[in-house]
């Protein structure tokens, strides 16, 4: 019995570690100002069904001198990659790999912009985001 606790205790104080390590990290990146609260505000999360189009709002409170907004994907397993960029009364300039037919963007004001993504496939499922 007392050999199988030793073995359970050093098995575990590898996950106990890791837990104080990854709790060292965030406070960290807390007192460094890497964690503070964003100025940009989209929604947590979209539950939307096959065949919907799928839009999420961006908005940030940075000033009208930040104008510029990129919109990005990150699907299950994959790097994340830039879908496109978009400016007020400018077109779009989505990368060569997003047709516009899939993906569309609006940009009303410096401030915000939507993201659309159309008839939605379940290989659609991910991460998307605005920056």
């Amino acid at each position: 019995v007392l050999e199988a606790l030793a073995v359970f205790v050093q098995q575990n104080m590898d996950v106990i570690i890791r837990q104080e390590l990854l709790i060292l990290v965030y406070i960290w990146l807390w007192t460094s100002g890497l964690t503070a609260e964003s100025d940009v505000h989209q929604p947590l999360m979209l539950w939307k069904n096959q065949g919907d189009n799928a839009t999420i709002e961006c908005k940030h409170s940075k000033g009208a001198g930040y104008y510029q907004m990129y919109w990005y994907r990150q699907l299950p397993g994959e790097t994340m990659k830039q879908i496109v960029f978009t400016m007020k009364d400018s077109k779009p300039d989505f990368e060569s790999e997003f047709r516009s037919e899939k993906f569309s963007v609006t940009k009303p004001d410096a401030l915000s912009g939507t993201f659309t993504v159309r008839k939605l496939v379940p290989g659609d499922e991910g991460l998307y985001f605005c920056a």
